[in-house]
């Protein structure tokens, strides 16, 4: 995916910022129990268990997956109303189903500073927050809707 960019002396294509749908993503063992996660963007993140010290567990990778993209999908909505410099931290922190082995609820809590709003004001925030974060956050639409998870599929390494 390209973004032509015209001016009046030369014209370029530069990538564009926003992912494709089918953006490459994948992990690499790099140890026991240990991987580091990529994008075709270059971002990478160290994965494995609690045990393995400066890292990130598969579900707490889940967690800030939740998180970040409440952030990202209410920014507009809190930044309009509170500023561009508001701050806020987001936490999901419900304990997971030992004996399952799973996260039985995902509740995204906001540290945000509304003390400027009156109640009006704060409820009409809020409720286009969520609007924003049930319409546009990928992640939680996605667990709302309990996606489906095939069986794992186990290929032969491309030859290279």
């Amino acid at each position: 995916m390209t973004e032509q960019t015209t001016t009046s002396e030369t014209t370029s294509t530069e990538p564009a910022v926003t992912p494709s749908p089918t953006d490459p993503l994948w992990v690499e063992r790099n140890g026991i129990r240990t991987y580091t996660g990529f994008s075709a963007r270059g971002a990478r993140v160290e994965i494995g268990p609690a045990s393995a010290g400066a890292v990130f567990t598969p579900g707490e990778l889940l967690k800030i997956a939740l998180a970040a993209c409440a952030g990202m999908s209410s920014d507009r909505a809190f930044a309009r109303r509170l500023g561009d410099d508001y701050q806020t931290t987001i936490r999901v922190e419900d304990p997971k189903d030992m004996t399952e082995d799973r996260y039985p609820v995902l509740t995204e809590k906001f540290e945000i500073d509304l003390s400027g709003l009156d109640d009006d004001d704060r409820a009409k925030l809020l409720t286009i927050a969520q609007r924003s974060i049930d319409k546009t956050c990928t992640v939680g639409r996605t667990l709302k809707a309990s996606a489906q998870v095939p069986d794992a599929q186990f290929d032969q390494p491309a030859e290279g």
